[in-house]
């Protein structure tokens, strides 16, 4: 007999670290614990359908755009597959996708991310029901860090952290939300400055596992504790300048890392290095706190609060020459079911 059929949508955002997540081990545990800020316009969105068939489990069919997209149900089935010890559904669970992003693939905004935050939301939200239980974005952060790192971040609203730390705070096998922030770092903004839309040449996972014999590996697991510690003391206190030149420190260091790997590969384009310059320029010449941060890519994260919008629109239009578009997007309220 047919097994009747459930539909649903949920929704889950990017979100940009200021303390980089960069080196795992094990079942997808971070070397060092990472900070992030959720977005808000930049998201994925998933319509669910869904029944139970143990003769015939996994994604029957996935559309992105409205379009068959075989390499993602790929990534997918064999995620379900490699999860089904801690999401024992899976060996029975028949899915139908259909996904859509708010972002360009390669606009350098995580859309890995937002993805599998929004499809393990979803997992999540079926297991929530068969148990007959309230959702918990802990449990859905689990998977999704079992999905893709970074993408455990993206739940939550406003800032989340990721990883044990040595104040105590935080957890490896999860996110947590981190709330105790001064009022002043509730409005920030991001502007992604679009350098290039090409595909990177090196992927996460790959400079992921490059830290693993990193001649740099024990400085960078010290210093990312240091700068976490410093960071929380500085949105805690509302020091923007503070944050601003961890978050900056923490972009660079990244990109150091990169190219200081074995082998050792650069993601950064002259038109990057151009952007910096102007965005010191610009902070130095108005006294605005406008800092920025940089993804694993080549495109440019400038943060800055809501009061100074209007100054900070003014000066991106004058990097027209030097950028291919730029988006503009806001802290935001995490993941939901729609």
């Amino acid at each position: 007999m047919p097994q009747p059929i459930s539909k649903f949508k949920v929704r889950s955002p990017s979100n940009i670290a200021f303390v980089k997540y960069w080196g795992k081990y094990g079942r997808q545990y971070p070397m060092n614990p990472s900070l992030s800020m959720t977005l808000s316009h930049c998201y994925t969105e998933y319509n669910f359908e869904y029944h139970f068939d143990t003769k015939a489990p996994g994604i029957h069919s996935f559309l992105f755009d409205g379009m068959a997209n075989e390499n993602f149900k790929r990534r997918l089935d064999k995620f379900l597959e490699n999860c089904s010890d801690v999401y024992p559904l899976a060996k029975s669970l028949v899915l139908k996708l259909e996904s859509k992003n708010t972002f360009p693939h390669s606009a350098g905004i995580a859309s890995s991310a937002s993805a599998m935050s929004a499809f393990c939301l979803g997992l999540g939200h079926i297991e929530s029901l068969y148990k007959n239980e309230k959702l918990d974005l802990k449990r859905a952060s689990f998977l999704s860090r079992l999905a893709s790192g970074s993408a455990c971040r993206s739940l939550f609203p406003s800032f989340s952290l990721w990883g044990e730390t040595k104040m105590g705070l935080g957890h490896n096998d999860y996110a947590i939300a981190y709330e105790n922030f001064h009022p002043s770092f509730a409005s920030l903004q991001d502007a992604v400055i679009i350098v290039s839309a090409q595909e990177k040449s090196v992927s996460s996972s790959a400079g992921h596992q490059l830290m693993n014999a990193h001649c740099f590996k024990e400085a960078r697991i010290d210093q990312a504790h240091e700068n976490l510690r410093t960071l929380i003391g500085a949105m805690e206190s509302g020091d923007m300048e503070a944050f601003g030149e961890i978050i900056e420190q923490e972009a660079l260091t990244l990109h150091a890392l990169m190219m200081t790997s074995t082998p050792s590969y650069l993601l950064l384009a002259p038109n990057s290095l151009e952007v910096i310059q102007r965005v010191r320029s610009f902070r130095k010449e108005t006294g605005l706190p406008v800092y920025f941060t940089i993804d694993a890519g080549p495109n440019i994260h400038l943060i800055y609060p809501l009061e100074v919008k209007e100054h900070v629109d003014k000066f991106l239009t004058s990097l027209d020459d030097i950028c291919e578009n730029i988006i503009y997007d806001e802290i935001g309220q995490g993941a939901e079911v729609l």
